[in-house]
């Protein structure tokens, strides 16, 4: 899927009341995003902060569910621990191009290589030239976000566009909150979803995908597809990642896990 600089994610009338959030069950796999899903967007993807008290709902939950908690991001695994320590979870990282698994065992879920290296320094050259624009290198992936300059954002999708072309079988570009991003085709969350779903101890379980963005899109089909359900933070949550927080919290006082 290749999305033009317009395209956005759907979101609820502003006229009308988000539905609410099932109750959350004990019999549940939890697959949540991180950026924009249990994080608050940030004007760069260094500088988000993890608000008091999310580790410890995400350790209780972990707890509680048995260990069927999970992160699902396009983050590589080193952001994802950064940012949760001292919590260790199952991860799908890199939209799946790689996981850490329920045992502790790090492996790849798609079969994709590390991006062409000079892609990262044709970005970087760019974006030298725009001010405002910021590259942010992953493994398997390249995400050029315009935040800070939003006039940039055919620049950086035609830039995009064209690296894409010239690996048109093996890339795709996807739109995020004022950023576009390189991505291999084979990288999917709803893969990984599915490939989680066949581990202990989410095996068994009733899948539910939380995601804010249209790289959210293949997990929450995931979670429909395998009898689960897949939630929007903007049809779900009102668009409030500081809802998804309150949420979850409300479950880990509820479950009575310490």
């Amino acid at each position: 899927m290749t999305s033009s600089p317009g395209a956005k994610s759907q979101s609820s009338s502003p006229t009308e009341s988000p539905p609410q959030p099932p109750h959350l069950r004990s019999d549940w796999a939890l697959f949540l995003d991180l950026d924009g899903t249990l994080l608050d967007l940030a004007l760069t993807p260094t500088t988000v902060v993890v608000p008091d008290g999310l580790v410890d709902v995400l350790r209780r939950l972990h707890g509680w569910l048995h260990g069927a908690v999970a992160i699902v991001t396009g983050r590589p695994l080193d952001d994802i621990d950064r940012l949760l320590a001292p919590l260790v979870l199952p991860v799908a990282g890199n939209h799946g191009a790689s996981a850490r698994l329920p045992d502790g065992s790090q492996q790849a879920l798609a079969p994709v290589s590390p991006l062409p290296p000079e892609w990262h320094a044709r970005a970087e050259a760019a974006c030298s030239q725009w001010p405002g624009t910021i590259v942010e290198p992953k493994p398997y992936s390249l995400a050029l976000h315009y935040r800070l300059a939003p006039d940039r954002d055919r620049d950086i999708y035609d830039l995009l566009s064209r690296m894409a072309a010239e690996r048109a079988d093996d890339y795709e570009i996807l739109k995020a909150h004022y950023a576009f991003e390189l991505r291999p085709r084979r990288a999917d969350k709803g893969l990984a979803i599915e490939r989680l779903m066949e581990l202990a101890p989410f095996h068994g379980r009733v899948p539910v995908f939380i995601g804010d963005d249209v790289t959210d899109e293949s997990g929450r089909a995931a979670a429909r597809r395998l009898g689960g359900i897949g939630l929007d933070v903007a049809e779900t949550f009102d668009g409030s990642a500081a809802r998804v927080r309150q949420w979850l919290t409300t479950a880990a006082a509820q479950s009575g896990d310490a």
